[in-house]
């Protein structure tokens, strides 16, 4: 069942004041998530469950996103006013002529990564030559690695959202988010080690996005969702428990411990900024994404980069 909620229809799990009728002047929001309830959108459940949102007068609903759908293409099409992506898929985004634009960066660096077992030969990138990797069908990371190694015969497999198939399998390279499937690894015992996509040089940011005539027409409306938002994140990384709560009961397939692993990777691996850099974008970053993708030839037209995202929202 498709998972909806706001701050009214959390009331009853959370025990906070319910929110007040739209004669209260607060003005209704929609975020499209880019998964299922997951800590890696703790800042947003954060700001949910602790009232920033609507101390800034704003009522928010948090969409999920199934395994079959797109952020972008729901923004894009009305049927939310802000999004979560990565950077390189807003720049191919606008590229292909779509009216978004992203206003910060909830994660530094992307924890995407491939996952090897432990004694694996493969030690760097320019080691998956000859083998298969499993990926998700046409991922702008595995063709840049392609390139930037000159990797000749290096085959790209369906990726699953499971882990069976690398427990079963020896040689199976998966790719994967270091902040989730490595605990599920480490509870079946199997030793492994994982690579960053990032260490090749292809590190997008991780951020959320606006419509942007929604943008153009409620600017103070943007600027206090970017506000709220930015302060949940400073505060779930202080106090992750009534985001982790709220998850929890929205998505049952998560568990205490592996929110607990989530935020631990995120920490550790430095994902999220805090304080005064918390939300940072900046055009050298966005500008080295966008020449990667019209290196890759993945963008129809080249754009200016500076198109695809805002600095004006931000502290």
């Amino acid at each position: 069942m498709k998972i909806l909620y706001s701050l009214c229809a959390i009331t009853l799990l959370t025990g906070c004041q319910s929110t007040p009728p739209p004669s209260s002047g607060l003005v209704p929001v929609r975020l499209q998530t880019d998964w299922f309830p997951q800590p890696e959108h703790g800042g947003f459940y954060t700001a949910l469950t602790k009232g920033f949102y609507q101390a800034e007068g704003l009522d928010v609903t948090l969409l999920p996103l199934g395994q079959y759908s797109s952020s972008l293409k729901v923004v894009s099409s009305g049927g939310a006013e802000f999004g979560l992506a990565s950077s390189d898929q807003i720049l191919e985004a606008v590229a292909n002529g779509l009216p978004v634009t992203a206003v910060g960066a909830f994660m530094q660096h992307d924890p995407q990564a491939i996952m090897v077992h432990a004694n694996s030969p493969v030690k760097s990138f320019p080691d998956l030559e000859g083998r298969s990797v499993a990926a998700q069908p046409g991922s702008t990371w595995f063709k840049f690695i392609v390139s930037k190694y000159h990797l000749k015969d290096v085959r790209e497999t369906p990726a699953t959202h499971s882990i069976a198939n690398f427990l079963a399998d020896p040689n199976y390279i998966q790719q994967i988010f270091v902040t989730s499937e490595p605990y599920f690894v480490k509870n079946a015992n199997v030793p492994f080690r994982t690579i960053l996509i990032s260490e090749a040089g292809y590190d997008p940011y991780r951020v959320f996005f606006v419509h942007r005539e929604f943008a153009s027409k409620n600017p103070e409306v943007t600027a206090k969702f970017v506000r709220a938002s930015l302060k949940g994140w400073q505060e779930y990384l202080r106090d992750p428990a009534p985001a982790h709560a709220l998850i929890l009961k929205l998505n049952p397939a998560q568990n205490a411990a592996q929110m607990q692993f989530t935020l631990d990777t995120v920490k550790e691996g430095a994902f999220i900024s805090s304080g005064p850099e918390i939300g940072k974008m900046t055009p050298a970053r966005w500008a080295a994404t966008n020449d990667q993708l019209n290196s890759l030839g993945v963008v129809r037209q080249p754009i200016d980069p500076t198109t695809a995202y805002t600095t004006k929202f931000l502290p």
